[in-house]
Formats: structure tokens, sequence, C-alpha cells
């Protein structure tokens, strides 16, 4: 163990010492398990609507990302595909530009950068980024051409992480006085996780997906919740280069007082939602 760490500390420093300039680019693909029990059993729904919502959910459990680098700062992006004619942006799109968007990461000031719209109002999350207590275990493995090494460590997930969120084993138990099933009493979630990284000390930064990062080596793959993030891609001082920017535009707020927005105007839609429900009834 202890040769290991010692081994990454050369390595960092060596290379660190020597990479006067460093800029790059790393594809990760993105892939999170969904739990699909709602849909057993289920006489509401069609096999019509099964197969469409089926799909609908692997194309959102299945994404791409690609991380822009230099020696301290980085930025996250999503690449999305272009939507088919006719079809509109609805629910999906919106918990989408709702929940994320470009993410710029400064790694000397330990801050972030992330612009989102809800509603048709454009929000700047500035904020400091999770400073995350990584023990580095010595376990190596290949990904690629890169020797990773293991690291885990405990993070406080977020108010909004849709990945911490499960359904409740006894949500059948749970119900309103009226007879109707709350959401909020069909599911759970972990306030904490074990994140599991590999980094590789041959990439001497210290940036990785999402707002992952600090470690000494770039992470290639990455293991929180239910969500695999993983390295395919890795492309090293090219000649054309992207800036590295944050955005600029919106009204400035904190991660936490975002996050207590989104959630009233959720459950504004969904009081609304239940009074138009009722009403047809």
């Amino acid at each position: 163990m202890k040769n290991i760490i010692l081994f990454v500390a050369l390595i960092a420093v060596t290379t660190w010492s020597t990479a006067q300039d460093i800029y790059g680019e790393a594809t990760y693909f993105s892939k999170a398990s969904i739990d699909k029990s709602f849909l057993e059993g289920n006489r509401d729904i069609s096999p019509e609507q099964r197969k469409r919502i089926e799909e609908n959910l692997k194309k959102a459990s299945e994404k791409t990302f690609i991380l822009k680098f230099n020696r301290s700062e980085s930025l996250w992006t999503e690449e999305v595909a272009l939507a088919t004619p006719g079809q509109s942006g609805g629910w999906g799109n919106f918990m989408g530009s709702s929940m994320g968007g470009d993410k710029y990461k400064d790694m000397t000031s330990n801050t972030f950068t992330e612009q989102r719209d809800m509603m048709g109002k454009t929000f700047l999350i500035k904020d400091d980024l999770p400073q995350l207590d990584w023990q580095i275990t010595g376990e190596t493995r290949q990904i690629g051409n890169y020797t990773a090494i293991k690291a885990t460590a405990v993070k406080k997930n977020d108010a909004l992480d849709m990945s911490a969120f499960r359904r409740r084993r006894d949500d059948n138990k749970k119900k309103e006085e009226d007879g109707e099933t709350k959401l909020t009493d069909m599911i759970e979630k972990d306030e904490n996780t074990t994140v599991t990284a590999w980094f590789t000390p041959q990439i001497p930064v210290q940036h990785g997906p999402a707002e992952y990062g600090g470690l000494p080596g770039l992470i290639l793959e990455l293991n929180a919740n239910n969500t695999t993030m993983l390295c395919t891609k890795i492309i090293l001082n090219p000649e054309d280069r992207s800036d590295i920017e944050p955005a600029t535009k919106g009204e400035e707020i904190k991660l936490e007082a975002y996050n207590a927005t989104f959630q009233q105007k959720m459950e504004e839609m969904s009081q609304r939602f239940r009074g138009r429900s009722r009403g047809r009834n």
C-alpha cells in the first residue's frame, strides 16, 4: 500500500514538473441502472406504452459527455443528439435543462460554475466543489493504455441527485387518507453514497467527470450510486484547442438555494396536476 502511494506521488511530482503545458479532451460514456419494477403488473400501462417508456428510460440512462481540460480548469458538457422532427422536448427536456448544464470547474479555487434553465428563467450556479476525503486503496488495473489506481470516498448526496433515489419496498403500505399514493411515499433517498474512482497519474491533472476530481491524476472511471462513467477516448495536446470558460449569463445563485427553488416549483406543478386530475373525476 505504502509503495503504491509513493509510486503515485513520484509519478505526479515528476510529470507535473515536466508538463509545462497540457490540454486534453476525454470522452465518457455514462450509464445508469434504472429500477423498472413499477412497470410490472401495472394494468394501466398498455404493451405499447410500456415499450415506449422502456425506450425513453434507456435513452435517459445512457449518455455521452466530453471533458475538456487544462492543468487547472475543465469543462464538462453533454453530447446531445438532435431531436427528430416533430418530437417535443416535454418533461424530459424540462428535467434535463433544470438539473444539468455545462459544468466549469476551477481546481485552483475549488469552485464550479453551471448554467441551468428553469421554466424560462436562466440561473448561474456558482459554488464550492464538494471536498471528498479520497482513500487510495493501492489496487490497480489497466484502462485502455493507462494504468489506473483505485480510490474511494463517501459523498453526501445532493438534494436533487436522482441516482440517489430508489423505490421503497413497502410503498404499497404508504398511502394518503384519500387512498392515493404520493410520490414521496413511493421513493426514498440515501443520504450518503460510496464513490469509487479509477485515476491515472500518467495524465497529471486533478480533473474527472461531472463534479468529481481532486485526485493526483485524471479519473478514467467513476461509480456512484447506480451510475458508471467510463472514459472511452482521450486526445492529448491537439493542435486545435477549445476555450475552457464558464458561462456568464443568468441569475447568480448557490446550489442549495437553487435546489430549494426547484423543489418548490416541482411541488407547485404536482399540486396543479393533482387538482386537474381530481377535476376530471
